[in-house]
């Protein structure tokens, strides 16, 4: 974020904030709205986060009043913001009198908590060169756009503020259903970022042209894949049904890959281990193992092979879904790295030799849990193997070396894992001195 304000992630905001959320709900409310009905939606927005989001509303709705442009120019990027959905003019009011109003809602909505509380002066970002970058995307989107709109857009951009403008410019791309390039996109969340947005605000409802789902490495957060599904499945896990769980997992793509491709990942990692001809214990073991018996398949008669079945239908639902033309085919078989991992199991089997995953409830002894790991090195994947170990390793808890870690980090960067993968998993384990 820029200037001495905070990110809005920071601040705590996952979603869409002021006044652009308020077109938003305007736009799902429909052209129907009253006015009425419209000032309940300012309503509900200035009191979501308990009142704390009324900030954010007033503020944007006072940067634009401040700005002091024509009428016209806020006609015409509220209507296209909010899909056309609420004209002030059509219940007699102006733009400016039903921005005053909104400042008016949030004032009385922060005046619940505090009596005493008056809006502050309002901090416009006049950034220059992210001014520049905005007007720069508004140049790239504008054949797809009204130019009267662009022209507007921009004015708000560097005569009222970047942020506000940004977040209107987005507004309307996704009200309008503007298909809006893959590398657009990138160069949106980039943006996005710098002004302190959370990712949703540019990603939701953005009508992005993605490229080919595939399964590289980019764009993912954290783990992926098998060794990311039994996360999913800790003691108490709050999905209706196991295949539910699956489906949640395979919604999360992440904001830079295509919808599909954490299906994709998953159901290469499960094809793999039902093709290696590994047997149906040791697959259960490996699961029990890496839930720490989160979801204990076999309490309820079912094998590993089984359970694994089921995750590959969920998978091609899924791609079925969002990604009917990617081809499902063999993964590819991968041998890189299967001695160095090969050696941080065996270096690990005296701390992990008398160790229990679940040692309360029909334990899995931590030397059977490495055997089977070890099996996955050798016949199915070292990345895949290394992933489960490095599932396996959060359960058990063992103190690790920071030579070990050192080595966990060479491992991690030559299959290509996102920098936060170790920090989510064994960063704690770690004894440093």
């Amino acid at each position: 974020m820029t200037g001495v304000r905070p990110a809005y992630y920071e601040l705590g905001y996952d979603e869409d904030f002021g006044l652009t959320a308020l077109t938003e709900r305007l736009a799902v409310a429909g052209p129907d709205t009253g006015l009425a009905a419209a000032i309940g939606c300012a309503e509900g927005i200035a009191d979501r986060s308990e009142g704390e989001e009324a900030v954010e509303l007033g503020e944007d709705a006072r940067r634009l009043l401040a700005a002091d442009l024509p009428e016209r120019i806020l006609s015409t990027v509220l209507q296209a913001a909010s899909g056309h959905a609420f004209d002030p003019a059509g219940h007699g009011m102006s733009c400016r009198g039903w921005l005053e109003r909104t400042s008016e809602v949030s004032t009385a909505r922060l005046r619940q908590d505090k009596r005493s509380y008056a809006p502050p002066p309002v901090r416009p970002v006049r950034d220059a060169e992210l001014c520049r970058l905005v007007v720069a995307e508004l140049g790239a989107a504008a054949p797809a756009l009204v130019p009267d709109l662009v022209d507007a857009l921009e004015q708000v951009v560097t005569g009222a503020d970047g942020d506000l403008g940004m977040r209107l410019f987005l507004r309307a791309l996704k009200a309008q259903a503007v298909p809006v390039p893959y590398e657009q996109y990138r160069r949106l969340l980039a943006l996005g970022w710098r002004f302190g947005f959370p990712p949703a605000v540019v990603h939701d409802g953005l009508a992005v042209v993605w490229p080919p789902v595939t399964t590289t490495r980019q764009g993912i957060d954290g783990d992926f894949g098998l060794s990311r599904l039994s996360e999913q499945f800790p003691a108490v896990w709050p999905h209706h049904t196991p295949r539910a769980a699956i489906a949640h997992v395979l919604t999360h793509d992440g904001y830079e890959r295509p919808p599909g491709s954490e299906a994709a990942v998953l159901w290469e990692d499960t094809r793999r281990m039902l093709d290696s001809g590994l047997s149906d214990a040791t697959i259960t073991l490996l699961w029990l193992a890496a839930t720490n018996r989160g979801h204990g398949i076999d309490q309820f008669g079912i094998g590993g092979r089984e359970w694994l079945e089921q995750v590959v239908e969920v998978c091609e639902q899924r791609l079925a879904e969002v990604a009917p033309g990617y081809v499902l085919g063999p993964p590819a078989v991968r041998t890189d790295g299967r001695e160095a991992v090969l050696r941080e199991l065996r270096d690990l089997a005296p701390v992990t030799a008398g160790t229990a995953i679940s040692p309360a409830f029909q334990p899995l002894e931590g030397a059977a849990v490495m055997d089977a790991l070890e099996q996955v090195v050798t016949r199915v994947d070292p990345d895949l193997g290394f992933r489960l170990l490095l599932r396996v390793l959060g359960i058990l808890q063992p103190p690790l070396t920071e030579e070990q870690y050192a080595r966990y980090e060479t491992l991690a960067g030559r299959f290509q894992y996102s920098g936060d993968h170790l920090l989510f998993s064994v960063d704690h384990l770690v004894q440093r001195t």
